[in-house]
């Protein structure tokens, strides 16, 4: 819908002029009610004081030391205020962003994809620094990858995924406002149009479907406009407005959860549970109460065209609602349901009735007074599309953990059990005149990974890692598949991250 990108960008602009020419020091939300950033005015102050008691100090490099689960307001001086002293005079600063301690607080924050919600205790590693009235963040990661797959139909690849999340926020009248753009060079860095993934389908490469094989992002990935208004102390209503954006629709993407962090492959279960996360001409309206938030959104239906490079448009002709409740500071489940009108390109006929559900457990473990010594995280999720009209379902289940330890080094696993319909059977072949869709096995899926962190480059996070993915499916698939099919994956990663990696 072409308005919303109007009214995106005349928010933007309206936003952004004042703002331009304000030179004050003081952020203009010290004062307000709702404050996503209220933790670190209190920091900078304190900063402010302990350089004056100690000059010597002020040219050592900013860190910080946030424990998740906590609220950044009742962090020491010792912990947060060391990473703020810079933030007057630096133009992106190395600092980080205490754990919210209420939901409301934490959707403010918008540090999770669209306006999905994680356990208030996630650690979200991202740069920030003050320019005028504004707050700017910056968080994203990539990831250079070589997959190796056994089995006729295995396949080879070097390939590269990526996002990248630049993000501002202000106070704008009784409310916040939040500008933030979403970004991937997939497009040039996967090549094809595709990277090899044993039983993935979706979407299409060269106006064939994909089988055994997973599209790239869209450049263009979010582009959106957000504004939360308080109301009392226990209420919030939100506004969501994007060109390029995300509905409130599942789980938090794959590319954002923090128990896939370090699995750059997308989950076979996909396009059942989070391809909705690029969509277009998106709106959403949210309402929190303490714990609860409900949320409707209209939307374009269509999946994303082949290329990547551009900002798409369609009929607001798709819906859905989602219910998010975090009752504690390590716990977030969500209940979506939606109807998406011909998502996919070759069945411009068939509409889908979504449905999700998913639970995310966060735990931040701490050793010795480290509180950077650990974090786990697990989701739950299920995914069930019906196929309409013609009544066909199709459902996911997928159980994934990554666990931190001893500071720098992950482990991680994601175990999906998943529908498939005969369009493994097309290959990379054009689909058949006459073609229908129908079930035809139920895949099992099992990845084991690991990976290393090293001080490559300052102020990222750099891993070095492997993962090794198993396959389960039926006997009448050996011809396809081989007998044990399996893939292999080594990588280097990059993220940015509020202190060096020591």
């Amino acid at each position: 819908m072409r308005v919303l990108r109007v009214v995106a960008v005349l928010v933007a602009m309206a936003a952004a002029v004042p703002a331009m020419a304000d030179d004050s020091s003081r952020p203009a939300c010290a004062s307000a009610k709702v404050c996503p950033c209220r933790p670190m005015h209190a920091a900078a102050a304190s900063s402010a004081a302990e350089a004056q008691r100690a000059p010597a100090e002020r040219n050592t490099a900013p860190t910080v030391s946030v424990s998740p689960g906590s609220d950044a307001s009742s962090q020491s001086n010792s912990s947060i205020s060391a990473g703020m002293g810079a933030m007057p005079g630096m133009s992106m600063g190395a600092m980080g962003m205490g754990a919210p301690s209420t939901f409301i607080s934490a959707i403010v924050n918008h540090a999770s994809a669209g306006t999905s919600a994680e356990p208030l205790s996630t650690p979200h590693e991202m740069l920030m620094t003050h320019k005028g009235a504004w707050m700017l963040m910056l968080h994203g990661e990539a990831f250079v990858a070589s997959q190796q797959q056994s089995g006729p139909r295995g396949a080879d690849k070097v390939f590269s995924t990526s996002w990248f999340m630049p993000m501002a926020q202000r106070d704008l009248g009784p409310g916040t406002l939040t500008l933030r753009g979403m970004f991937s060079l997939e497009p040039a860095t996967i090549s094809e149009r595709q990277y090899p993934e044993l039983f993935q389908v979706g979407e299409t490469a060269y106006g064939k479907p994909i089988v055994d094989g997973q599209h790239p992002h869209n450049f263009f990935m979010e582009l959106a406009a957000i504004y939360d208004w308080k109301i009392g102390s226990n209420s919030l209503v939100s506004f969501y407005a994007a060109p390029v954006g995300d509905p409130a629709m599942g789980p938090e993407a794959f590319p954002h959860r923090v128990s896939a962090s370090e699995d750059t492959l997308a989950p076979l279960g996909h396009h059942l549970q989070d391809s909705t996360h690029i969509s277009y001409d998106v709106m959403t309206l949210g309402y929190t109460y303490k714990i609860a938030r409900v949320e409707f959104s209209g939307f374009h239906g269509g999946e994303p065209g082949e290329n990547r490079w551009i900002i798409s448009t369609g009929d607001v002709d798709s819906w859905s609602a989602r219910l998010t409740v975090n009752p504690g500071a390590n716990w977030s489940a969500q209940y979506s349901i939606g109807r998406l009108h011909a998502p996919e390109a070759l069945e411009p006929g068939e509409d889908q009735l979504r449905m999700t559900t998913s639970v995310t457990y966060n735990r931040a473990i701490a050793r010795g007074g480290d509180a950077s010594w650990g974090n786990s995280a697990t989701t739950l999720i299920w995914g069930r599309n019906l196929m309409l009209p013609g009544g066909a379902v199709y459902n996911s289940y997928l159980a994934e953990s990554t666990l931190k330890f001893l500071r720098h080094n992950y482990a991680w696993t994601r175990i999906e059990n998943v529908d498939r319909s005969n369009e493994l059977l097309i290959g990379e072949n054009p689909l058949p005149p006459g073609y229908e869709e129908k079930f035809l096995a139920r895949i099992q899926a099992y990845s084991f990974g690991y990976d290393r962190e090293f001080p490559f480059i300052p102020h990222f996070s750099s891993a070095l890692g492997a993962q090794v993915t198993l396959y389960g499916k039926p006997a009448f698939l050996d011809s396809l598949y081989g007998e044990h099919p399996l893939g292999v994956l080594v990588f280097v990663r990059f993220r940015p991250t509020p202190s060096a990696t020591k």
